[in-house]
Parts: structure tokens; sequence; C-alpha cells
């Protein structure tokens, strides 16, 4: 879930949710599956897998504006944890032409031993078209964040643009990561994806962080390029 989200990709199918929904309800839920490969997991600006390569899958089920999934990743901390979950699900209700998404998300880590790693968050966020371009808002809460077990906000502004009569499109991204008892930063991010076809995307994506040297030893907040291949079925 965390990792190659084109935001155009998902910006789209906010804004188709509603006109499918009436269909959707008719018909029962519908289900989708992702996997994917990326030169590195970067999450807000920072590696989750020591600068070494990601596989990734999931499954997603949507029933009118009800959504809910379940997403897998390789992780790599230096220590036993080696792998990523995230449970999650919300709803996406639209007012004109803006599309909301209101949900709750599980993070959970395996063989993470007495690391205090698992944790919630609860999302809200809200993305409209803007002439050729969608843009977006959203907002992420935690009362027991990664790692520190204290409240913890993520908020990002993001826009996305397809370009005309192609399959290429470009995305970036700003956000800031404040946290109690543990570090505070921005993050962002640009990068440009590529439709091969309807179940085929690839994305090329630079990634930076203000984070000090001295907050970040290891420079896992470092400037870095990362390059990725996703399927949808």
């Amino acid at each position: 879930m965390r990792t190659l989200k084109l935001a155009l990709a998902a910006a789209a199918a906010s804004l188709c949710f509603a006109g499918a929904a009436q269909a959707q309800e008719d018909s029962g839920p519908s289900f989708s599956f992702n996997l994917g490969a990326a030169t590195e997991y970067v999450f807000r600006g920072f590696s989750q897998t020591d600068e070494d390569p990601q596989v990734f899958g999931g499954i997603d089920a949507t029933y009118g504006m009800a959504y809910a999934g379940v997403w897998v990743s390789n992780v790599d901390f230096l220590d036993s944890t080696d792998a990523e979950f995230d449970l999650y699900a919300g709803i996406k209700p639209t007012a004109g032409p803006i599309t909301f998404d209101l949900g709750v998300i599980y993070y959970g880590y395996v063989d993470k031993g007495a690391s205090n790693y698992d944790y919630w968050e609860f999302k809200a966020a809200a993305s409209m078209p803007a002439g050729p371009a969608t843009v977006g808002v959203a907002a992420y809460y935690s009362p027991n964040f990664f790692g520190v077990a204290d409240d913890a906000l993520y908020y990002e502004a993001n826009v996305a643009v397809a370009i005309p009569d192609s399959k290429f499109s470009v995305s970036a991204a700003i956000g800031r990561q404040d946290q109690d008892g543990g570090l505070d930063y921005t993050t962002w991010n640009a990068g440009v994806g590529f439709a091969l076809t309807d179940h085929v995307s690839f994305d090329v994506r630079y990634h930076d962080t203000d984070a000090s040297s001295a907050a970040d030893p290891l420079g896992y907040g470092d400037s870095r390029v990362v390059g990725g291949i996703k399927l949808v079925f």
C-alpha cells in the first residue's frame, strides 16, 4: 500500500468510485490484487529495507463507497524484523468534485521481537480535479507511532498530471512528519509513471528529506531514486 501508488491512478480511481458505486452495490463487492517489486522500499522519505530491494503484494475489496484491504512487504530494520503487513479500511464519499477518503490503517511487523513497531493511523484525505491535474491533501494521525509509542501527525499535499496522448504521468508530493519523542522532518518526492498496459505500470521517483545527519546517522532519509513495477489484476 505504501509504495508505487501512482498518485494519478489513485486520484482517478477515487473520482470514478462514486459513479461505480451503484453498480457495485447491485453486483456485490469487487476485488483486485497487486504484486510488485522496487529497487527499495521508501516510506515518507526513509528507507524501510536498509536500501535493498522490495517485493510486495496486496488484496483490495470495494463495495459501494467502502473499501478494505491487506498489503505485505519485506522490510529490514537491522534486527530480526523481516516483513510488514498493513490492514486498512475506510470510505470514499464525494461532495461535488471532491472525493474524500476517511479510513484507518494498522501497520504490523513480523518477527519484531520486543521492538515497539506495531501502530495504528487514522486517515483523512481529499482530492479533486484542477484542469489537467488532480490535487489532493491528506493527514494521518497515530496515537502510538512506530518505535516511539507517542502521538504523531503526518500531513501532505500532492499533485498528479496525466501527459496528454501518452501513457505517462507525473506526480509530486510534499509532507511533514511530526512526532512526540521522535524525529520531526519534511519530506518530498517527484516522479514519472508509465502505464504499459491496464494491468502493468512502472514508476521512477526521487525522494528526499531535510533530516540532519545527526538525527539520521545511517542516511536512510538521504536523497535517492527508486524504480519499480506493479501488476494489478
